[in-house]
C-alpha cells in the first residue's frame, strides 16, 4: 500500500472552550514518582516529571486524590478537603506543581469526592456525637428497624450492607463503600455550601477544573426504600450486584447540586467540570448531569472500562447514546484508569499486547469527545502482577481471585531501566514494580523511535492537528465481521476511521478519492486486505 502522510491545519480552539475534545493525562500521584524515599509518589514527584507529560502533547494533567486522609480507600476517603496528605507533600508544593505545569502550557484538574469523607473528618466526628448537634444532619443516619436490622437493604460496593450501627448515637450510618467513609447528606444545602466551598479552595489557588468521584452516589432516597433485585444473569461478585441500585443513588436532586457546581465554575472562566459515572444507568445519568449548558461539562462512565473484550458494537452504541443532538452535552472516553485493570490486558486475548497497546490508542485518539490517557498507557503498559500477600485495595482482597482487583493497575511507573525499582522510588515501592513493565520504561523507549511512548505522541499529535477528530461529529459506516469504521467530520474536513478489532485478516479495500494519514500495524500490508489490529485514518475529498 502506498503510503501518502498529508499535512493538516492546527485547530482553533476558545480558551474558555478548551476541554473541548482535550486530551487529559491522569496521574495517580502514590504510583507516579517518590522524591523522599518512602516508596510513595508525591507531588514533587509529579513536577519533576510534568516535561514528560508534556512532551506528549496532552492538554491537561488530572490528579487523583492528594489530600488529608487515613488512607483507608487511598485517598478517596477525605478527612481535609483543603490540605495535602503528608505522604504527598504541602500545598506549597501542590502550588509549585500548578505553577510549573502552567508554564508549560498544562492545565491541572483535581479529583473531588462529594459523596463521603473518611470517618476521620472533622464534620463526621462531630456528627456522630449527638442527633442533636450542628452537623447531626450532615450524614445519613437512620434508626434501626424494629428487629435491630438496617434500616433497609441497600448494599455497599466493596460487599455488605451500606449500613453500620454506632452506639454512640444509637443509630446506623450509610456508607456505599467502605465503612470508613460515611455518606454525606448531600441534600443538606449546609452540606451543599460546604463542599462549595472547598472548591471554591482549589479554584482561588488557579486550578482548572476537577472530576467529581461517584457523583451519582451523592445523594439517596430520603425515604430508604429497599432496591429491587436485578434479573437474573450476568457476573456477580459481590452483594451490590444483585440490586437495582436505584435508590442509594441516582436520584434527580443530584442535577440542581450540579448546577450550584457549574455556575461557581464558570465564575472563574475557563475551568472544566467532569463526572464520574458508574452502574447500572450510567448512559442516562451522563446524559443527565451534561445537559444544556449549567450543569457540568462533561461525563464518562465505564463502557471501555470493564469491557472484557474491544467490540465494534461498544463503539457503535456509544455514538448512538452521544450522538450530539441539540442541548446534549459532551462525553469523555477512558480505556483504562485506576480503578479498572488496564485494557491492554482486558483486549489483549493472546494477542501481541504492543500491538493492541498501539490499536487502542489510535482509536481512543479518533473518538468524539474528551478522552483520557491513563499513566503509563502512553508505555503500552499491561496490568501489573500483583500476589496475594502484597494487595493492598480493599476490593481486591474482597473479591479475590474472582476479579483482576485494582491494585494491577497502580503499580510503579517505570522512568529508568537500570536503576532500582525502574527509578520510581530508592526503597521497596507501596505496590510491587511488574518485572514485565521494566523493558518498558520511560529511558528505554525515549532511544527506541519505534517504541510505543514515539507512537502516543504522534497519535495524540494527530487528534490536535485535525479538527475533525477532536471536535467534528461522528457517522459509524457499515463494515463487515470485526472491522469497525467512522467517519469524522467538521467544516470541510472529512476522515475515515477504520480498525480490524479481531485475530483474523478482514477484507476491506479504500474507496476511491481517500488517501491515509495514519496508521498502526498495517504491516507490508496487500491490497484489499486489513491485518488484525490494524488501525487506518484516511482523509477524503472535502465536501
Amino acid at each position: 500500500m502506498t503510503v501518502q502522510i498529508l499535512e493538516a491545519t492546527e485547530p482553533h480552539a476558545d480558551a474558555a472552550d478548551w476541554w473541548r475534545g482535550a486530551v487529559i493525562y491522569q496521574v495517580y500521584p502514590r504510583s507516579f514518582a517518590d522524591t523522599n524515599g518512602d516508596g510513595i509518589g508525591d507531588l514533587k514527584g509529579i513536577a519533576d516529571h510534568l516535561e514528560h507529560i508534556a512532551s506528549l502533547g496532552v492538554d491537561a494533567v488530572w490528579i487523583s486524590p492528594f489530600f488529608t486522609s487515613p488512607m483507608k480507600d487511598f485517598g478517596y476517603d477525605v478527612a481535609d478537603y483543603c490540605d495535602v496528605d503528608p505522604i504527598f507533600g504541602t500545598l506549597a508544593d501542590f502550588d509549585a506543581l500548578l505553577e510549573k505545569a502552567h508554564r508549560l502550557g498544562l492545565r491541572i484538574i483535581i479529583d473531588l469526592v462529594f459523596s463521603h469523607t473518611s470517618d476521620q473528618h472533622p464534620w463526621f466526628a462531630e456528627s456522630r456525637r449527638s442527633r442533636d448537634n450542628a452537623k447531626a444532619d450532615w450524614f445519613v443516619w437512620a434508626d434501626a428497624k424494629a428487629d435491630g436490622s438496617p434500616p433497609s437493604n441497600w448494599q455497599s460496593v466493596f460487599g455488605g450492607p451500606a449500613w453500620t450501627w454506632d452506639a454512640r448515637r444509637g443509630q446506623y450510618f450509610m456508607h456505599n463503600f467502605l465503612p470508613e467513609q460515611p455518606q454525606l447528606n448531600v441534600h443538606n444545602p449546609e452540606v451543599q455550601d460546604a463542599l462549595l466551598a472547598a472548591a471554591k479552595f482549589w479554584l482561588d489557588r488557579g486550578v482548572d477544573g476537577f472530576r467529581f468521584d461517584a457523583i451519582n452516589f451523592s445523594m439517596h432516597d430520603p425515604k430508604l426504600t429497599d432496591n429491587p433485585p436485578l434479573p437474573k444473569g450476568g457476573k456477580r461478585t459481590r452483594p451490590f450486584d444483585f440490586q437495582d441500585k436505584i435508590n442509594n443513588q441516582s436520584q434527580p436532586e443530584i442535577v440542581d447540586f450540579l448546577k450550584r457546581i457549574r455556575a461557581l465554575t464558570d465564575s472563574y472562566g475557563g475551568r472544566f467540570s467532569v463526572a464520574e459515572v458508574g452502574g447500572d444507568h450510567a448512559e442516562r445519568e451522563m446524559q443527565a448531569f451534561t445537559a444544556g449548558d449549567d450543569r457540568l461539562n462533561s461525563a464518562y462512565g465505564f463502557l471501555y472500562l470493564y469491557a472484557p473484550a474491544l467490540e465494534g458494537a461498544m463503539v457503535a452504541a456509544a455514538n448512538d447514546i452521544w450522538d450530539g443532538r441539540q442541548g446534549q452535552g459532551w462525553p469523555s472516553w477512558t480505556f483504562s484508569n485506576h480503578d479498572a485493570p488496564r485494557a491492554i490486558s482486558r483486549w489483549a486475548e493472546g494477542r501481541d499486547p504492543d500491538a493492541v497497546a498501539r490499536m487502542a490508542m489510535l482509536l481512543l485518539m479518533c473518538l468524539r469527545g474528551n478522552v483520557f490517557i491513563y499513566y503509563g498507557e502512553e508505555l503500552g503498559l499491561p496490568q501489573g502482577e500483583v500476589p496475594f500477600e502484597r494487595l493492598v485495595d480493599p476490593e481486591a482482597i474482597a473479591n479475590w481471585p474472582q476479579t483482576l482487583g485494582r491494585d494491577g493497575a497502580r503499580t510503579p511507573m517505570p522512568w529508568q531501566a537500570d536503576r532500582p525499582f525502574a527509578g520510581f522510588s530508592s526503597v521497596e515501592p507501596w505496590l510491587p514494580l511488574d518485572a514485565r513493565h521494566v523493558p518498558l520504561s520511560v529511558d528505554r523507549q525515549e532511544g527506541d523511535p519505534n517504541a510505543m511512548l514515539h507512537v502516543t505522541r504522534r497519535l495524540v499529535e494527530l487528534r490536535k492537528s485535525h479538527p475533525a477528530l477532536s471536535r467534528g461529529e461522528m457517522r459509524m459506516l457499515d463494515a463487515d465481521g470485526d472491522v469497525v469504521a467512522f467517519e469524522r467530520r467538521l467544516g470541510a474536513e472529512r476522515l475515515m476511521c477504520v480498525f480490524n478489532l479481531g485475530h483474523a485478516e478482514a477484507k476491506w479495500t479504500a474507496l476511491e478519492g481517500w488517501r491515509l494519514v495514519e496508521w498502526v500495524n498495517l504491516g507490508a500490508g496487500s491490497a484489499g486486505v486489513l491485518p488484525p489490529l490494524a488501525g487506518l485514518v484516511l482523509a477524503g475529498e472535502p465536501g
